[in-house]
């Protein structure tokens, strides 16, 4: 992600939770012991990560299942306008393909559903070997609509989902197509599909999960996020850099460049 795709705005550094329209957290709610002064000292990190804010993507759900009592126990451990985003099983987007999967995503949405209202966005993050196909696409989302209305994501990643033929029919489904960095494809370097939703994964460039972002890329991030949220989008931003402590130190910038602007804005 290039600072110039951005507006540039730059935030103050006061601790803040982010504005409640604009979710904002990492991929998994693991505390590196360097970031702990920055969180509460008591409760599970769950909790703690919670305090400070207000979404996490669950992306050990694409892995192996979690009982339905085990995302009621998460939803009711964190505040009221906390939200999670939970990704979909490989079993469905890998190794079916979005095809014949109809028992498999009942099995998700059944176990996901623990989360009851806190159940905030579905994750579909496709291999980079499925290309576009329409009928494929159509018949999947149309299954997973007759089930599920509320904000779902499709992070494509074959060159094919950059054309205009995908966009229309996310759209049709109200399924936004997420900006991920770095970017692969040049197409990609802004969100599509539904206007509706704006989703974007920071997995941590020039080294993937491991890379922390220029505080000027954060900057131009926080501006970009804000004019999403003033469209009336759904605005998700989820730092993805979780193999050392940078997905939380920027996380944390982010929240702290919202509340700034936010505070400016009223």
């Amino acid at each position: 992600m290039q600072a110039s795709l951005f507006p540039d705005e730059r935030p103050a550094c006061a601790k803040a939770a982010p504005p409640a329209r604009i979710q904002v957290g990492c991929a998994g709610w693991s505390l590196p012991r360097p970031m702990w002064p920055e969180f509460p000292a008591d409760g599970t990190h769950l909790q703690r990560y919670a305090a400070r804010f207000n979404a996490v993507e669950i992306n050990s759900s694409f892995y192996r299942p979690h009982q339905t009592a085990t995302y009621a126990r998460w939803a009711a451990s964190v505040p009221d306008h906390f939200r999670f985003s939970v990704k979909l099983p490989k079993t469905i987007t890998h190794q079916q393909r979005l095809a014949d999967c109809t028992g498999l995503l009942d099995d998700f949405l059944a176990q996901a559903g623990g989360l009851g209202e806190k159940l905030g966005c579905l994750l579909v993050q496709l291999p980079p070997s499925l290309a576009f196909d329409a009928a494929r696409v159509r018949d999947f989302l149309r299954l997973l609509r007759e089930r599920h209305a509320g904000p779902v994501a499709l992070e494509p990643r074959h060159a094919s989902w950059f054309t205009a033929p995908a966009d229309p029919l996310l759209n049709a489904w109200q399924v936004g197509r997420v900006l991920a960095d770095p970017v692969v494809h040049e197409a990609g370097r802004l969100p599509g599909g539904f206007a509706g939703l704006v989703y974007v994964r920071l997995h941590g460039s020039p080294r993937m999960y491991y890379s922390a972002y220029d505080r000027a890329v954060l900057d131009a991030l926080v501006a970009r996020l804000r004019l999403a949220a003033t469209l009336d989008a759904a605005v998700w931003c989820i730092f993805d850099n979780t193999a050392e402590a940078a997905a939380i130190e920027d996380a944390l910038y982010t929240v702290q460049g919202l509340s700034r602007t936010t505070h400016k804005d009223s």
